[in-house]
């Protein structure tokens, strides 16, 4: 990086901290800590509430998850339109009326005091952990790529994230994120243009598509119902309505963005334009993959996009094996480059369709570098990344945009970190605030509370830089996140449809119900991931939700006298 990325870098995160401080210091009261004042207006919301699920996560790997499958992930977002209609008619009104600070609390007007607190600490285990996992996503990618020290950028994003929302709250969290977005848009859109402009001068992005799409890359809609497949329209449909329903309807970090809105209309608009605008984002976040994609047709890329699993590679016995798959991708390049420029001068099918079959093969090769990354792994006795879908972006930035624009791309990727923890933190302060400590302490002043809110902010803020200093990667980050909260989404979205829609199920009946779905879909998961049975996480959301409803109405029929 040059003075000039750093100048950006730093100007930009610094001034993101600055105003959001600056703006929102002084709450002097709970409702203004937690609510904001119930002031925001429908675009604040809206984009606030985007800000919170487009972690630096989103902008890391989504690309890369383009890059190596696709545009097919975006289905996972097919049901998310329908989740936010389902919320402004029903969550909504019904928040609002109960005049509640968390979600959690509508759960001991409806059930009890033990259904309301279990729901609680459920979410703040799972929060917890993602609220770690979003700081350690780009500081761990960014100290492989870039050499800086790991544990100092854990504490870095986490420090900078706890400044602001310890001193203005939800306020804080709402006014950054929109700045946060702006600084995100604009640079993933200057690198979609830079990527574009940056191909050959006779290919044009009709023939960007054509020869993405000659490798599947642009293959959107899967209409099977083969569970092998981890995304496809139903599993978006269906799993990715039950995840979107509870992330939006119930996790706190979500629900907390809306709460603030000035009115039932403000929060139901600020909802509509996220269900409006998000999956077209996700969309073009993956097409930026697939122009990268594209690129590499043109331009040479490394057997491995982590350079810290090939330097590892590269000194062990297993160096001269690697090298000559090094050689083995160069040759398919050379092969390929002009395949494609008799695709470009005759549009021939079967042209395109060879340079698919050199893809295959290239795909091929880079899998064989992996296997050989693990061996030497093992070897040098260190664990190194072999899946490289998260550092495809990261390289692409470093190796290819101009300086100036490294530094803004950095600073989307870290402002995305930042916009996405300062929510968590801000809702599992809240949580632990008033649906733990208020509920179970005596009666506080609102300086008291605001103090106590502030404290509760700033432990989760260290908790969070503990749990990323600890956290390890997955096969992609991106997907972690989400296999974290369908393995509780689930369980938590059926409390809350028992709640709205079975007012003859008490809270005996939901509290042990509760606790034995939770059991059994943790023991789902681990049996799907021993292969023991085949079952996609987004499923667990629909699962998750359709067994805690079962065997509370079990419950209940089993003792309609004391349940």
């Amino acid at each position: 990086m040059e003075t000039l990325d750093w100048i950006i870098l730093s100007l930009t995160l610094l001034a993101i901290v600055a105003y959001g401080t600056y703006q929102t210091r002084g709450s002097k009261n709970v409702q203004d800590y937690l609510k904001g004042g119930n002031t925001s207006k429908w675009w604040t919301i809206g984009l606030s509430v985007m800000a919170t699920q487009a972690s630096a996560i989103t902008f890391l790997s989504t690309p890369g998850q383009a890059f190596n499958d696709g545009m097919g992930f975006v289905q996972f977002y097919f049901g998310l339109p329908i989740a936010m209609v389902v919320i402004c008619m029903v969550f909504i009104p019904l928040y609002h009326k109960l005049k509640v600070y968390t979600a959690y609390e509508f759960l001991e007007n409806r059930f009890d005091l033990k259904t309301r607190t279990l729901t609680a600490i459920l979410f703040l285990i799972q929060r917890g952990l993602a609220a770690g996992i979003t700081i350690f996503a780009p500081a761990i990618i960014l100290s492989v790529v870039l050499g800086w020290n790991l544990l100092l950028l854990n504490i870095i994003i986490g420090v900078l994230v706890i400044i602001y929302t310890v001193s203005g709250g939800t306020r804080a969290v709402n006014v950054t994120q929109k700045h946060q977005m702006v600084v995100i848009f604009t640079g993933m859109i200057i690198a979609f243009i830079l990527i574009v402009n940056k191909l050959p001068e006779n290919i044009t992005f009709s023939n960007a598509l054509d020869i993405a799409g000659a490798s599947g890359k642009m293959d959107i809609l899967d209409f099977s119902f083969d569970l092998n497949n981890r995304y496809t329209f139903w599993s978006g449909i269906i799993g990715g309505t039950f995840l979107m329903l509870s992330y939006f309807g119930t996790d706190q970090s979500q629900v907390q963005r809306y709460l603030s809105g000035k009115s039932v209309k403000e929060m139901q608009l600020g909802l509509l334009f996220n269900g409006l605008f998000k999956v077209p984002m996700q969309f073009f976040i993956l097409l930026v993959g697939v122009m990268v994609f594209v690129f590499y047709q043109f331009n040479k890329a490394p057997l491995n996009f982590n350079p810290v699993a090939t330097e590892v590679v590269l000194n062990t016995q297993y160096a001269d094996e690697y090298r000559q798959l090094q050689k083995e991708q160069d040759a398919i390049h050379e092969t390929k480059q002009s395949l494609i420029a008799d695709f470009i001068s005759n549009k021939n099918d079967k042209t395109i369709a060879q340079v698919a079959t050199t893809n295959s093969k290239n795909d091929s090769i880079r899998k064989r570098a992996q296997t050989l990354i693990d061996k030497a792994g093992e070897v040098k006795q260190v664990k190194v990344e072999s899946n490289d879908k998260d550092y495809v972006f990261i390289h692409f930035i470093l190796n290819n945009l101009p300086r100036g624009l490294i530094g803004l791309l950095l600073a989307v990727i870290l402002s995305a970190a930042m916009s996405s923890t300062s929510s968590e933190l801000n809702a599992l302060a809240s949580t632990t605030t008033i649906d733990l400590y208020k509920r179970n302490t005596s009666e506080k002043t609102e300086t008291e509370m605001v103090s106590i809110s502030r404290w509760f902010t700033l432990a989760w803020g260290i908790l969070a830089i503990l749990v990323a200093c600890v956290a390890n990667l997955a096969e992609n980050l991106i997907q972690l996140v989400n296999i974290i909260g369908s393995i509780f989404y689930g369980n938590v979205l059926g409390i809350f449809l028992l709640a709205f829609f079975f007012k003859k199920i008490k809270g005996n009946a939901v509290f042990v119900a509760a606790i034995i779905t939770q059991i059994l879909v943790i023991c789902l998961f681990f049996l799907n991931q021993y292969e023991i049975i085949n079952l996609p996480f987004l499923w667990l959301n629909f699962v998750g939700c359709a067994i805690v409803m079962g065997i509370a109405h079990l419950l209940r029929l089993l003792d309609k006298q004391t349940i």
